[in-house]
């Protein structure tokens, strides 16, 4: 009794008619669910709820359809409709549940429950016309099932987001009698785009409009920035008081393997795609720590710490270039080419969360790279869509500046962090630093240079936005 009492203060369900049939007692129903405070487990992520519709039949209960999955919400609007025969006559019993389905789970089996509650269609309409006013509303429509297909799409849009272009979808509302409005329909999203265009899709006139061809609609745009404000809880840069964020995770676990190789455990550490003071112009190559002279840290713990104090001072931009900081640390393995002897290898750490913006520089740049001792490994901390980085990696062919020169050799490992979110920082660090060492022995056999003595070999130069 008390999870369904919680639980009717979360949902709020929307009954409208759709029009008579030939029996009395027939009609067909559209439910709308919407949730309001759902509980947050994870204190590191909202739920990415997801609601099911369950009836019951000689006392079990069936699946009748379930929403679509928003992610990271704790109040979400759905924009699917269930439609279902209401007969007046009979006690018909439904029950609404709300699953986490997160983006590694497949299916409810794998999600985590967050709740449930039960009531029959006949309460849902009855309120829906009554006490739940004026959130949800029933009004019988015509019975007119005609369909229209719409097309949407937008140019220039304002770009909201820090590191990337911004991820636009679309959400159209019917305004109802009483004044408020319900979803009708919620587009796809479109990732790092400004210029969208969306898939069309088909609506009935009831569901659009009840019949009215008068009924004014509301279109509402959604931007996400990728990283968002770092004193939201919500954002991939937030500084929690007991746990490191992605960034930091993979900082810690890739660092402190490549500390172990570098004799002074000093580390330059630099940032890009934000906005610096005193001025606040864009920087894409900004020392972390402001020291422009002496950008380097005292081992991964002086980089965590720089890192952490620099947040509240910078306002995160964009774009997401990251040539320019391959272009700074190629500038130092350069000077250490010409010295012809084993002294120096260079590993560029880049955990960046956005879709590059620079992607031919960026090309160019890791071709010039190749013929330099240094690798550059690239960390993707978040959800986006990391296709593009995979083609830097080369693993899938052979890298190629805009010009056509290729690579001279394989100096890319990329690593989206989700696949290792949930295993320990060894995996992580095994696995972005598993090509080095050959990187390393490729590069001297190339340029026919013999190793060094153990004490007098510095092999390891990290850096980190």
């Amino acid at each position: 009794m008390q999870l369904e009492h919680k639980m009717s203060n979360i949902y709020e369900s929307a009954a409208t008619t759709l029009g008579l049939f030939n029996s009395p007692c027939l009609t067909k129903v559209e439910l709308r669910v919407a949730c309001k405070g759902i509980s947050d487990r994870d204190a590191l992520s909202k739920p990415d709820p997801c609601g099911v519709l369950k009836m019951q039949s000689h006392g079990q209960w069936f699946e009748v359809d379930r929403t679509e999955v928003i992610r990271s919400s704790i109040s979400p609007v759905f924009s699917k409709v269930f439609t279902v025969d209401y007969y007046f006559e009979e006690v018909q019993r439904l029950r609404f549940e709300l699953h986490d389905i997160s983006s590694n789970h497949n299916g409810l089996k794998e999600a985590d429950f967050l709740g449930a509650m039960e009531c029959t269609l006949g309460q849902v309409s009855a309120e829906s016309m009554t006490s739940w006013k004026p959130q949800v509303t029933a009004e019988e429509l015509s019975g007119n099932d005609d369909y229209v297909e719409l097309a949407f799409s937008a140019k220039k849009l304002d770009d909201k987001d820090f590191f990337s272009k911004s991820d636009p979808f679309l959400e159209i509302f019917r305004v109802n009698d009483d004044g408020t409005a319900s979803l009708v329909h919620r587009t796809e999203t479109i990732m790092n785009n400004l210029s969208p265009v969306w898939k069309s899709f088909k609506v009935s006139l009831n569901t659009l409009c009840s019949g009215d061809h008068e009924r004014e609609l509301k279109v509402a745009i959604d931007f996400t920035a990728s990283n968002g404000d770092p004193r939201n809880s919500c954002s991939l840069h937030y500084i929690h008081p007991y746990q490191p964020n992605e960034y930091l995770k993979a900082l810690i676990a890739v660092g402190e393997i490549c500390q172990d190789y570098d004799s002074d455990k000093m580390f330059p550490a630099f940032g890009f795609g934000a906005q610096i003071p005193p001025d606040f112009k864009v920087s894409h190559d900004f020392a972390v720590n402001f020291d422009e002279d002496n950008p380097e840290c005292a081992g991964i713990q002086g980089v965590v710490e720089a890192y952490q104090n620099c947040l509240p001072k910078i306002q995160l931009y964009g774009p997401t270039n990251i040539a320019p900081i391959i272009q700074k640390v190629a500038d130092s393995a350069s000077e250490e080419m010409h010295t012809k002897e084993a002294m120096e290898y260079f590993i560029l750490l880049i955990l960046t969360d956005g879709v590059i913006t620079d992607m031919a520089d960026t090309r160019e740049a890791i071709v010039h790279a190749s013929h330099l001792p240094m690798s550059v490994i690239i960390v993707g901390i978040g959800n986006a869509d990391f296709s593009d980085m995979q083609m830097l990696d080369g693993d899938d062919g052979i890298l190629r500046s805009p010009k056509g020169e290729p690579v001279l050799r394989d100096i890319v490992q990329f690593v989206p962090f989700h696949n290792f979110k949930h295993a320990s920082p060894a995996a992580l660090a095994k696995s972005v630093l598993a090509e080095v060492p050959n990187q390393v022995v490729d590069y001297y056999n190339g340029k026919g240079i013999k190793p060094k003595c153990l004490s007098d070999f510095e092999s390891s130069r990290a850096f980190s936005p």
